[in-house]
């Protein structure tokens, strides 16, 4: 007796999740995220990421374009094109866009050329995503926060991004400061990074963590 109701659960929650798939308006919408190594994971797999599960979740066709240092201003002779250019790289026809980008900036404003080229850059990226996908969902991300984050180039990223972002109506996570993820606590990221010294990558329980503050953002907009 025990086995039949087992197995009856079994199957109410199997069609409860086919049920699921069948109403959720992200089911079989293609998603494609471009980024640096907050994208690419470092030195863990991929599917540990957030936007990895987010799109595993509810059921989306998912495009990786994460690359380790990888700029969004800065075309780097080690770490390859900058985001504001290899965005053409992605896929046609897709239904979100999320860009993940700024923690390597941070470090290059001097090779950049400054914080306005830096905004120009950041305008151009936004354009050619509106214009090669006017249909689709752009959501931007910001770095995490750091030591010393108040009037560091860090802060003076996060905030050009914030601005440009807003000058063309696309909506953005200001990580550093909305996030919940406390890159500036030795404790903190003993827990919830890839390793105690590291400041940017998260493993896979801090992706968890995360996932539920960036899916409530982007399913509010």
């Amino acid at each position: 007796m025990k086995r039949l109701k087992c197995y009856i659960l079994t199957i109410v929650a199997l069609f409860s999740l086919a049920g699921y798939a069948q109403t959720d308006p992200l089911n079989g919408k293609r998603i494609a995220v471009i980024g640096d190594s907050y994208v690419k994971n470092h030195v863990d797999p991929m599917e540990n990421t957030w936007h990895y599960k987010f799109a595993r979740k509810h059921g989306m066709e998912y495009f990786n374009y994460g690359i380790n240092g990888s700029s969004m201003a800065y075309t780097s002779p080690r770490w390859g094109t900058a985001m504001y250019i290899r965005y053409k790289e992605m896929p046609d026809n897709l239904d979100y866009v999320f860009v993940i980008g700024g923690h390597n900036d941070s470090s290059k404003l001097d090779s950049i050329g400054g914080l306005d080229v830096f905004k120009e850059r950041v305008g151009i990226l936004c354009q050619g995503l509106i214009e090669r996908y006017p249909a689709a969902k752009i959501y931007f991300f910001t770095r995490w926060n750091c030591k010393d984050f108040q009037g560091s180039n860090a802060e003076k990223i996060v905030d050009a991004m914030i601005e440009v972002c807003g000058n063309y109506s696309i909506p953005i996570l200001d990580c550093a400061r909305q996030g919940g993820i406390y890159a500036h606590s030795d404790a903190f990221r003993k827990i919830y990074f890839q390793y105690p010294e590291d400041k940017a990558h998260l493993n896979s329980k801090g992706h968890d963590r995360f996932l539920n503050v960036a899916e409530s953002f982007i399913l509010a907009h």
